[in-house]
């Protein structure tokens, strides 16, 4: 009886190891992908500066208000605030800045053109109900652009940071409680 005991501890521990260890190298392998993806695109950010934007215009754009300019056939909306004492263009995000320098909005659903006219209008009376609103923007001096929400913020990466640090705790503690009671028993199995 004693040895069958020994044996299903023996097991039971070589199992609560390998997890333990399973979980280690999982999250040392999110933290490589991590600091390989999310790290560079929050250190490129250049859109530090939190400040008060006021709302000076809307205007909802379609391809033939764009004065012949090759552009894909969706409404978008312009906005035109000042911020920091300057003028300048609202994007909701740095990846709407990208997709479209004409756009300050995008919607997100671009098959149905009556959707996303609606997106957009939605978004523009959002805007005309609060004309004051924080914003992000650069220290450059030659900017004339702002953000109104930040993808690659501190808080999206202390979010992407949160899981693989449950992991790599909790892999800590399942080898630590393990090797605990390896010893103890050793010493209890001494007296």
């Amino acid at each position: 009886m004693g040895k069958k005991l020994v044996m299903a501890q023996k097991r039971g521990e070589t199992r609560a190891l390998c997890l333990g260890v399973a979980m280690v190298v999982g999250a040392a392998i999110t933290y490589y992908i991590l600091g390989t993806t999310v790290l560079p695109l929050y250190q490129k950010s250049v859109w530090t500066q939190e400040s008060t934007c006021h709302l000076i215009e809307t205007n909802i754009r379609d391809q033939e208000e764009l004065e012949g300019k090759r552009v894909p056939q969706y409404p978008c909306l312009w906005v035109n605030v000042s911020s920091v004492g300057r003028w300048a263009v609202l994007y909701h995000t740095e990846d709407t800045r990208d997709q479209n320098h004409q756009c300050s909005y995008i919607p997100s659903s671009l098959d149905n053109y009556q959707v996303a006219r609606a997106d957009v209008e939605k978004v523009r009376a959002r805007f005309h109900e609060h004309q004051d609103f924080f914003c992000f923007s650069t220290t450059r001096e030659n900017e004339t652009s702002v953000l109104y929400r930040r993808l690659y913020g501190p808080q999206s990466l202390l979010f992407s940071l949160f899981w693989p640090t449950f992991l790599l705790t909790g892999g800590l503690l399942i080898i630590v409680m393990v090797k605990i009671n390896q010893s103890l028993s050793i010493l209890a199995a001494q007296r």
